[in-house]
């Protein structure tokens, strides 16, 4: 794990398979370091792919207030793509941070492995 405090920004072109195009902000530097590992180990960014207002893609506030960026990202394998419902910011949690709380919610459809058994008939 790192912290990137990578700006994505709308623009995914090059990037679609990994990135939508609901990203908040301008890029940064960061921005291509950060897409690179994404794309070196085929990670989804969730919360680009839905539209949402901007107070539910801003993950982080300035102290004065005025600045907001989705600096935050929930990141998941490209396998698990489809199990993503939705990705957003919320505000409102008391964690003495000014980082708003990223919540990601997924639908995992799990098959229930058999068991075989081994019956001996004499």
């Amino acid at each position: 794990m790192r912290d990137f405090n990578a700006k994505l920004e709308s623009d995914n072109t090059g990037f679609e398979e990994y990135m939508g195009k609901y990203g908040l902000g301008v890029r940064n530097k960061n921005r291509e370091r950060f897409l690179d590992i994404c794309t070196g180990n085929h990670l989804v960014l969730g919360g680009t792919n839905f539209k949402h207002k901007n107070i539910h893609k801003e993950t982080w506030n300035s102290p004065d207030g005025y600045t907001r960026n989705q600096i935050d990202h929930a990141a998941i394998n490209r396998r698990w793509r489809s199990s993503l419902v939705d990705v957003r910011a919320t505000q409102g949690g008391d964690i003495g941070s000014d980082h708003n709380l990223v919540l990601t919610k997924l639908r995992l459809k799990l098959k229930i492995k058999k068991k075989y058994t081994n019956h001996q008939y004499y």
